[in-house]
């Protein structure tokens, strides 16, 4: 018998865009050879360390069983360390982090902890889909925060009605961003604190990418006095240590907040396996070496691909951070349309902007989770391309 879709999933857009997934298996199938540069997954494998970690962890007794409901202690304790070490911030690892089943999960769950139906979340524009999806699936609002150039892809809090703010209870803030590749200065940070103290929201800064930075490195939330007052901050391992499979990463901040998406969590899932944990610690505590390697293979990429795109006659300016290329399509070009025609004529996956929300037209991704020898294919092929 046919059974329907909850009126929840069937609000929300395919995620990211599911036709050019779909021409794209269609494609391998006819033998072409495709250079993947749409989706944020790393090529490498993770750091030897790690993975030597995780293999010793499995034979430890009582790994296999059940894990803490908040995690093992000596993960919480080596986020704590971490904290310190690279913000000097001060978290409470007994009271204010939370493992979560890779940031991505904590995010998506958190709006059904604090959210009400009606309830609305500011939501940047472009931005990370589960920000939206989240939220509706909670029963929640979105209201969409462009990210304009002009203004370094900052959201303009002053320009939002004050009658959504009146209703408003979250505000999802992602730096260094996905899919633009910007990065806050302090004193955005500092006026995102001051603005939901004054209007009542709870910040939720999504630090995925903190230790994907080239020159300079990017301040934390949870460094600036006030912010566990008003928020909270999630992390991965995914990009920073190539543990996309493993699943693992935290939140860290509100204790109330913290507690709140842990109580869910409880209801939902079992946390995440014991053995993962223990390499993750391995990777907080031993991995800076391997990780100022990795941001220097991506620097390479995101040199290769910028300067051979320019040469090309394309405007591609370089990231600060991330590992994600933003640029324009070509005038009169629909995101969709453009990726389409790169697809179909160039063989390269790309991921266009209308999939990370509105504000995202005119605007493709290119992710630089290939090898520097793909990459000049790529480039090759985009080039033949007129812009």
């Amino acid at each position: 018998m046919p059974f329907e879709r909850s009126e929840r999933l069937r609000r929300l857009p395919p995620y990211l865009f599911a036709e050019i997934d779909r021409r794209k298996r269609e494609l391998i199938k006819q033998g072409k050879d495709l250079v993947n540069l749409g989706v944020g997954d790393p090529d490498l494998p993770a750091f030897k360390l790690v993975r030597d970690a995780l293999k010793a962890a499995l034979d430890e007794p009582g790994v296999h069983s059940y894990p803490p409901d908040n995690g093992l202690p000596e993960f919480r304790e080596a986020i704590a360390r971490w904290y310190q070490r690279r913000a000097g911030a001060k978290v409470d690892p007994e009271r204010e982090i939370r493992p979560v089943i890779g940031s991505k999960e904590g995010i998506g769950h958190l709006p059904l902890a604090v959210l009400n139906p009606g309830d609305v979340a500011l939501i940047p524009d472009p931005g990370y889909p589960p920000y939206r999806s989240g939220t509706e699936f909670a029963g929640g609002v979105p209201y969409f925060l462009p990210l304009r150039r002009e203004n370094g892809f900052l959201p303009d809090l002053d320009a939002i009605d004050p009658q959504v703010l009146k209703r408003a209870k979250i505000l999802y803030v992602n730096y260094p961003n996905n899919p633009t590749g910007a990065v806050a200065p302090e004193s955005f940070y500092r006026k995102v604190i001051d603005f939901a103290r004054k209007h009542g929201l709870l910040v939720v800064h999504d630090a995925a990418y903190s230790e994907m930075w080239y020159d300079e490195k990017p301040p934390l939330f949870l460094q600036f006095d006030g912010a566990k007052e008003v928020g909270v901050e999630f992390h991965s391992l995914t990009k920073t240590y190539n543990m996309a499979g493993w699943r693992v990463g935290w939140v860290a901040g509100n204790p109330e907040v913290v507690s709140a998406l842990g109580d869910l969590k409880t209801n939902l899932d079992s946390g995440v396996f014991s053995a993962i944990q223990k390499a993750a610690v391995v990777a907080l505590e031993k991995g800076d070496e391997d990780q100022t390697a990795l941001r220097k293979v991506y620097q390479r990429r995101r040199d290769l691909f910028v300067a051979g795109m320019r040469k090309a006659g394309w405007p591609v300016e370089p990231m600060k951070a991330t590992f994600y290329v933003w640029t324009q399509v070509p005038k009169g070009t629909g995101s969709i349309e453009f990726c389409r025609r790169v697809l179909e004529e160039g063989h390269v996956v790309t991921t266009p902007g209308v999939g990370f929300g509105p504000s995202g037209e005119g605007f493709f991704r290119v992710s630089l989770t290939s090898s520097e020898e793909r990459i000049q294919e790529a480039v090759g092929r985009l080039a033949k391309l007129a812009y």
